[in-house]
Parts: C-alpha cells; sequence; structure tokens
C-alpha cells in the first residue's frame, strides 16, 4: 500500500480521553476521524477507536481491513493534535471531578459573564460541563430592584405611557404633580400593573451581566455575584449538615398524629412499630420532636422518660430550612431599598440559665425602645402567642403601622414567620427577615440594650423566680434611662412623640421620674409582699 502520511484531520470536539464517563456515571466512547493519503493519492477514512484493536479503513475504489501493528499509534495520535491543538477539545478533556466550586471558580464565572462570555466558554476555563455553569448561574441570581440614571425602579410594561398620579399614600417623592411611574412604591399599590421582564434574561446566559443597556434600564436586574452566589453556597451546605428540616404541612401531620397516641400513654416505640406504614419518621426523632416543643405533647406524658434525668448533649432542631428563603439579611437590604422609610422591628430572645425561662425582646430601633416578655420555653409557638396578643391588644391598624418590617436573628424560635407575618384570616401584617449566621452586628441596636437587661439579670440567672410585672417594671426604668443617642432624651419620651402615648399605655409601659431611674436589681426587693416601684 506503499508510506502513508497524515494530511489533515478533523476532531469532533467530544473531548478526550477516548473511554470516559458521563455526567451520569454511564461509560461512552469517542471517536476521532482523520484522513490519510495514500501513495497512490487515493483518500482513505480510518476509524481510530481505542476500544477495538482494528482499524477501517475504506479507500476509494477498494473496501479492505487492515491490522494496526501497533495499537498505540492512535493513543500517540490523540497525544499530538491535544497538545497541538487544545482549543479543539472541549472542557471536558481534563474534567474536574470536583463537583464544588470554589470562590475563584465563582470570580471567574463573574468576570467572565460581565464579558460576555458563554457557557461553554467558562466551562472550557474551568474545565467544568456547560450544565454545570448553568446550574451555578440560575441558582444563585440575585435579584436587585434598581433604577437607572434619574429613573426609579419601575418594572411596568405601562410605564412609558402611565400618566397616572397619586396611587400610593406613603411615596416619598410625593409631589403635586408627580406621576406614579417615577416612584419606585407604586408597582405595589396600582390595579393595573402588569410586570415586564426583560427577554435578554430569558435565554442564556439569563443574567444582565455584560448587558450594554444596564445602566438605562429600570426594570428588575437579575445579576450574579461571585460574593452573593458564595455565600448562599455555604449557607446551604451548613444548613444541610445541621439539624431536621419540616415544612409547617408536616409538623401539623406529625402533631394531629403523634400526639394523641401519646397521652393515650403510648410509648413512641409502640406508635412506630404499629404504624410502620403512615408514619414516615423514627422513634428517636419523636423524642427529639417532644423535647423541642414542635409538637404539643410533651415528656410529662411520657412517664418512663420523667424517670430519668436529661442529657447533657444540646441538639438543636431546625423546622423549616425553607422558612428563610426570601427573607435572608441581603433580602431584607432590598427591601428597605424599595420602602427606606418604614418602622424597624428587631427581634431577639435573652437566655438565663440553661432549661429555664427565657425573654423575648422586641426592639424598635427608631426610638430605642425595647419590650420584653417572659415565656416559659424558648419555642416558636410562645413568640406566635405573644404576637397574637399584641395584634389582638393593639388592633389591626395600630399593630401594622408599627411592625411593619421585623429582623430576627436564626433560632429555632423564629422558625414559623409565616404564623407571625400572616393573622388568622391570612391577612399580611407584618414582614419578617433573618440575620445571617452568627452575626449579631447586623442588629446591634437591640444587642446594646440588652447591656441594660443584664445590669438587672446577669448571665446564668434563673428567671423561674420572676414574673411578667417584675420584668415590666426592668423594662421602665431601661426605657426612662436617657440616651446621648437620642439627644438626651430617654426612649419613652421618643416613643410618645413618634407614635403617641396611646400606645404606650396600651403595650403597658410607664415612664419612671429621672431622678428614681435605677439600673440594678434592687428594684426586686420584696416590701410587705409587693415589688417597690
Amino acid at each position: 500500500m506503499g508510506y502513508a502520511h497524515i494530511y489533515c484531520c478533523s476532531v469532533p470536539t467530544m473531548g478526550m480521553p477516548i473511554l470516559s464517563n458521563d455526567k451520569y456515571g454511564k461509560k461512552f466512547r469517542i471517536t476521532l476521524y482523520f484522513y490519510i493519503i495514500f501513495s497512490t493519492d487515493s483518500i482513505a477514512k480510518v476509524n481510530s477507536g481505542r476500544s477495538i484493536p482494528k482499524a477501517e479503513v475504506t479507500l476509494a475504489n477498494s473496501q479492505t481491513e487492515v491490522t494496526l501493528a501497533n495499537f498505540y499509534i492512535s493513543v500517540l495520535f490523540h497525544a499530538i493534535v491535544y497538545l497541538l491543538c487544545p482549543g479543539s477539545f472541549s472542557g471536558g478533556v481534563l474534567m474536574s471531578k470536583n463537583k464544588h466550586l470554589s470562590l475563584d471558580d465563582r470570580c471567574k464565572i463573574q468576570l467572565m459573564l460581565d464579558n460576555k462570555g458563554s457557557f461553554s466558554s467558562i466551562a472550557t476555563q474551568l474545565e467544568k460541563d456547560p450544565t454545570t455553569i448553568s446550574k451555578e448561574v440560575r441558582n444563585h441570581l440575585q435579584y436587585k430592584k434598581t433604577g437607572a440614571y434619574r429613573r426609579s425602579y419601575n418594572s411596568c410594561s405601562k410605564r412609558i405611557s402611565c400618566q397616572k398620579s397619586h396611587i400610593c399614600t406613603e411615596c416619598h417623592a410625593v409631589r403635586r404633580y408627580s406621576l406614579c411611574r417615577r416612584c419606585s412604591m407604586c408597582n405595589a399599590f396600582c390595579k393595573d400593573f402588569e410586570k415586564e421582564t426583560c427577554k435578554r434574561l430569558l435565554k442564556p446566559p439569563y443574567v444582565c451581566n455584560g448587558c450594554g443597556k444596564r445602566s438605562e434600564c429600570s426594570l428588575e436586574k437579575r445579576v450574579y455575584n461571585a460574593d452573593f452566589a458564595h455565600r448562599e453556597y455555604r449557607d446551604v451546605l451548613s444548613e444541610s449538615r445541621t439539624g431536621l428540616s419540616y415544612s409547617e404541612d408536616e409538623i401539623r401531620y406529625l402533631d394531629e398524629f403523634i400526639s394523641p397516641l401519646i397521652r393515650q400513654k403510648q410509648s413512641p416505640h409502640h406508635i412506630c412499630a404499629t404504624n410502620a406504614d403512615s408514619l414516615t419518621v423514627s422513634e428517636r426523632t419523636i423524642y427529639r420532636l417532644i423535647d423541642a416543643r414542635i409538637i404539643s405533647a410533651m415528656n410529662i406524658d411520657l412517664p418512663r422518660k420523667v424517670r430519668y434525668s436529661a442529657r447533657r448533649v444540646e441538639r438543636h432542631l431546625k423546622v423549616d430550612k425553607a422558612c428563610r428563603i426570601g427573607r435572608t439579611y441581603e433580602d431584607f437590604k432590598g427591601y428597605l431599598l424599595e420602602y427606606p422609610d418604614l418602622t424597624i422591628t428587631q427581634l431577639d430572645s435573652v437566655e438565663g440559665k440553661k432549661g429555664s425561662k427565657v425573654l423575648l425582646t422586641i426592639h424598635f430601633v427608631k426610638a430605642e425602645l425595647m419590650l420584653a416578655f417572659l415565656r416559659d420555653h424558648n419555642d416558636s409557638q410562645s413568640v406566635i402567642d405573644i404576637f397574637e396578643r399584641l395584634y389582638f391588644e393593639l388592633r389591626p391598624d395600630r399593630f401594622c403601622s408599627l411592625f411593619k418590617v421585623c429582623l430576627a436573628d436564626n433560632g429555632t424560635e423564629f422558625s414559623n414567620p409565616r404564623a407571625i407575618e400572616y393573622d388568622r384570616q391570612g391577612n399580611l401584617r407584618t414582614r419578617i427577615f433573618y440575620c445571617d449566621p452568627s452575626s449579631p452586628y447586623q442588629k446591634g441596636s437591640a444587642e446594646r440594650n440588652h447591656e441594660f437587661i443584664r445590669c438587672f439579670l446577669p448571665k446564668g440567672t434563673d428567671f423561674a423566680p420572676y414574673s411578667q410585672e417584675d420584668i415590666c417594671l426592668m423594662m421602665d426604668h431601661i426605657n426612662s434611662y436617657s440616651r446621648e443617642s437620642l439627644g438626651n432624651k430617654c426612649p419613652y419620651d421618643v416613643f410618645s412623640f413618634l407614635y403617641g402615648q396611646e400606645i404606650l399605655d396600651l403595650l403597658g409601659c410607664h415612664k419612671v421620674p429621672p431622678q428614681d431611674v435605677t439600673l440594678n436589681r434592687s428594684i426586686f426587693h420584696k416590701e410587705d409582699g409587693h415589688e417597690s416601684r
């Protein structure tokens, strides 16, 4: 046949090695086709697949089967092509088996998206599958309701021709002849509002990164930010490794199923053994639900358990991780950008002795006034009961004007936000958001005010001997203490000026004369069986 030499090669971008695995773990074979010219100038096509020891050679005028003397010739050819033309292969050539993206990887994704890079080019750079990049971008989109230069945020499809004015009464940009299309708040109040989404966001790369019209657009923007994406990734990773996750419907079903049987003196073991088909939780999980007071059944209903002392191992039971979706601190900051004049209320818990009573503190940031409520257990139901009582005492109009937005930490006592946000008729009465994990500085105003509480009740103090009247007396002294940040006024006076004396009376707050203000435990001393006020 004569001496043959490589004339040209046509390499499909299917990647190397020849025998590899796809993303589902299945084996697949990649075949490279190249053309050789024989001395007779006949063109032959050689199938150089590594999985077979023979190559099929098709000549222009005849067909024969040629056995390669050394099968590794094909391997050498692949290596030469890869070294000379590395761009001929996709990112799957040496695809990394590490499924997790690092912060550096996400920074590269953001940079390439800003430069209008495609998912394929990004995948090639990071040696990942394009599907991985696509999922990463879509799962960590950051929604921003920001306007453009001299244009407020407005995502209504009729914003250009709209001539409506004075739709909302809380508009911070109200002027005599102001148009609603110039306001960032009126979309929420207009009955004719129709949301418009940029067509660019409906196709890859699904983000506004690299868009030349971004600075002129007043629609909702979807941005991929490396820091934001990595922070969400870390939060999800840490949440998945701790606690248990149950939705509100699952908790309600378990409570209705398990609690009556517990009160019939059935043990969790008996319940699991006789209801294996309809019960999806283990015996140990039932005990944990009871310990965390997630269901209405209590340890007192378990005769054998109350005989043993509780273990010292602290267990954290997270009820519903999905409750924080749309309620993160980033969402909180975005919400304040839309409504900058809202009253902010910070929620927190103050613990004394482990296993004893706890305090729920409600701190009004603008006036620096704080309320404290004594609870028997640090569970979500006790917080819901307090908000229900405040909603009833203040009435809906006062409650909604006072509790417009609440900021809480990630404690399990705040793990049922819907019960706090909505009344029993399903009407929205407030919004609740969560701080980032291990970030108490994000509600620093409440944390600083807790220092006054520790003057009365140091850490480790048992709250059991104290009543709600004692706690109210303590808060009256704290709220009557003058603050330099308030212009040497006390929180009681500032709150009265902002919201009215009537609300203070309904909340049971009383002002202590300046000369009688005391910040120590001496106010709890008993005199003739009564507290000294």
